[in-house]
């Protein structure tokens, strides 16, 4: 069995959210970290833990490339972590925006407001001891690991995670993971990480319902993909997928202080 270790089971594609979790276990996936947005997504993502509490997991969070969210916005998490963080397993997804400044009339702008959302967000996983799910694309990575650092998280994952391989050393080295997608089975980029990184540093994760390509193409998306993903870690680390799985299910209990017996 293995897990999940990011899903958007708050997202409407999991309306049949038992359907979707029966599907899971059907490929051998145990359950699914899942992972907010905003203060709506939160409230839906707890909802979907308290009706299936030992195969979800729930995670608050305030998605940094969103720019519709405010400053009241951030506010509403703040809020809502602060009165459920003993039920959380993680703040997340958090971290610095990136696909939003492709363009932007105000780009710099962007990244300082995200940089102090981000602190105060990391201040809050600091006070209730909260592991971190972090976005943090590309050139993001690096201001990311930084404010991880400067706050003393000691637990962090970085999801999805892309950016040159001496950043991806220095997170590894730092104790944090980092996540691959679906992507690793048709994606040079994502093999080559997974290469490079020990097998104690990695997850899996769907980030469903997210759409993928490949052999993936027109099929739904959710956490019953993460058994084909760590299928294609062991091909790639040349060990058994039984072995595989076993350690990134360990490093994902161990990870967001789950118990997983």
């Amino acid at each position: 069995m293995i897990i999940d270790s990011h899903c958007h089971l708050h997202d409407p594609a999991f309306e049949d959210l038992r359907g979707a979790l029966a599907r899971a276990a059907e490929h051998g996936v145990w359950g699914a970290v899942a992972a907010g947005c905003d203060q709506q997504t939160n409230a839906r993502t707890l909802e979907a833990a308290v009706g299936n509490g030992k195969t979800v997991w729930p995670a608050m969070g305030f998605h940094p490339d969103w720019v519709q969210l405010g400053d009241q916005d951030l506010e509403q998490v703040e809020a809502q972590v602060a009165a459920h963080h003993s039920r959380l397993v993680a703040l997340g997804e958090v971290g610095l925006p990136w696909y939003c400044l492709e363009g932007a009339t105000d780009a710099a702008g962007l990244m300082t407001r995200g940089r102090q959302r981000l602190n105060r967000l990391l201040a809050l996983a600091e006070r209730y001891d909260l592991p971190v799910i972090v976005h943090a694309p590309h050139g993001a990575a690096v201001g990311a690991l930084a404010a991880l650092k400067a706050y003393g998280i000691e637990r962090a994952v970085f999801h999805w995670h892309k950016a040159p391989a001496e950043v991806t050393r220095d997170i590894v080295d730092a104790g944090y993971l980092v996540s691959v997608t679906p992507e690793v089975v048709y994606r040079e980029r994502d093999r080559a990480l997974v290469e490079a990184v020990p097998l104690e540093s990695l997850l899996v994760e769907s980030d469903g319902p997210w759409p993928y390509q490949g052999e993936f193409a027109g099929v739904p998306s959710g956490p019953w993909l993460v058994s084909r993903v760590a299928e294609e870690v062991a091909k790639i680390k040349g060990l058994p997928v039984d072995e595989v799985a076993y350690q990134m299910s360990a490093n994902t209990c161990q990870l967001f202080d789950l118990v997983c017996s």
